[in-house]
């Protein structure tokens, strides 16, 4: 029986071929990138070794490798601006489930802020002295946390989060929006009256209650402060 006579591979199939296309392949590839970079970016050597690499004109071109910052979004927003005075009439909390009517408070003799009355445990006060909802400045509200009767409107203040809005409603049919920055509490013996009652520029929102340990006697040793900043209106 005669052996079949074995075919012979065509020249573009063989491996010599293949090899060469590649070498050819990889050089203009390298040839692209040298153009494409050649404007004084570090090659990657140079940024391994960590060394800078300076243009005649003086400039660091390791900083100009750098990808770039993203350009502002055409949506950010900006602080909403401060509405005139008008008298409080509610205060929503959403995550807290709060949506309470308010009431105007004074100073007492002693210059100590007063409290809602003890018989109206779901009642909010609103300091009458100081900012109204969306006004410039700070605005303070308070409640108690409990009564004997039972749980009060701001039970649950001390879990509220950063970031959750507080609406305030006026009178004059706006809400002003604020938002959580920060939940502190403080000992009543050592209350810092200046950060939290101190005026600030932009409309800001302190809502206040009770906290720490209970005693008959003396009451709560502390006190919940929810610092806010206004946002939006509406």
């Amino acid at each position: 029986m005669v052996p079949r006579r074995r075919r012979r591979r065509p020249w573009y199939r063989t491996r010599a071929y293949r090899l060469a296309r590649t070498a050819l392949l990889t050089a203009v590839l390298v040839a692209v990138v040298v153009r494409c970079d050649g404007h004084g970016a570090p090659t990657v050597a140079e940024a391994a070794t960590g060394r800078d690499t300076v243009t005649a004109a003086g400039r660091d071109t390791e900083a100009d490798a750098r990808p770039s910052r993203a350009a502002p979004s055409a949506r950010a927003t900006h602080p909403p601006r401060p509405l005139p005075r008008s008298r409080p009439m509610s205060l929503r909390i959403r995550y807290l489930g709060i949506n309470a009517p308010i009431t105007a408070l004074g100073l007492t003799k002693e210059r100590e802020l007063e409290t809602p009355p003890i018989d109206k445990p779901k009642l909010v006060g609103w300091y009458e002295g100081g900012a109204t909802p969306g006004e410039s400045g700070t605005a303070i509200a308070v409640g108690h946390r409990d009564t004997k009767t039972g749980r009060a409107v701001f039970a649950g203040l001390a879990s509220v989060k950063p970031g959750k809005p507080i609406e305030a409603r006026r009178a004059d049919g706006r809400t002003a929006v604020y938002t959580v920055d920060r939940v502190k509490v403080f000992d009543k013996a050592g209350f810092p009256d200046k950060e939290v009652y101190g005026p600030t520029r932009r409309p800001e929102l302190r809502v206040i209650t009770c906290g720490g340990l209970f005693s008959r006697r003396t009451g709560y040793t502390s006190n919940v402060v929810v610092f806010a900043h206004l946002t939006a209106t509406k």
